[in-house]
């Protein structure tokens, strides 16, 4: 019995549903009909204005579309040279580093040996 009263709503649903879609479908068709007739007037009346209006927007979307275009490309080009300086700084930073680096293990070697040295002369028990 709940199976059927289930299946009832269901249909109930389904029906209801179709009953909108149907009248959506009618109003839409109406619509397109009524932009047809507005699209197949004669130049000089309502339909041109609207297409006028419609060839000028599209013109107007275009235009804005290429000075969008024009300006991400300008800020492109800005962004790559500004990448392009900054790795280039870090190139001479990391070339400063390692200069760093290699007189830092030179000192260090340096150092090493002399307490190398000072270690022998104190073994050997000279005057300093």
């Amino acid at each position: 019995m709940s199976k059927c009263s289930v299946r009832e709503k269901q249909l109930l649903k389904i029906r209801r549903d179709s009953d909108t879609k149907a009248a959506e479908l009618v109003k839409m068709e109406k619509m397109l009909q009524e932009t047809r007739s507005l699209l197949d007037k004669k130049p000089g009346t309502e339909s041109q204005d609207y297409q006028e209006n419609m060839v000028e927007d599209l013109e107007e979307r275009v235009r804005s579309s290429r000075r969008q275009r024009r300006s991400s490309l300008h800020h492109t080009q800005m962004l790559e040279s500004q990448m392009k300086t900054v790795r280039d700084d870090l190139e001479g930073t990391l070339d400063h580093l390692q200069e760093l680096r290699d007189k830092l293990r030179l000192t260090q070697q340096k150092a090493e040996e002399r307490t190398v040295a000072m270690e022998k002369l104190q073994a050997t028990g000279l005057p300093r």
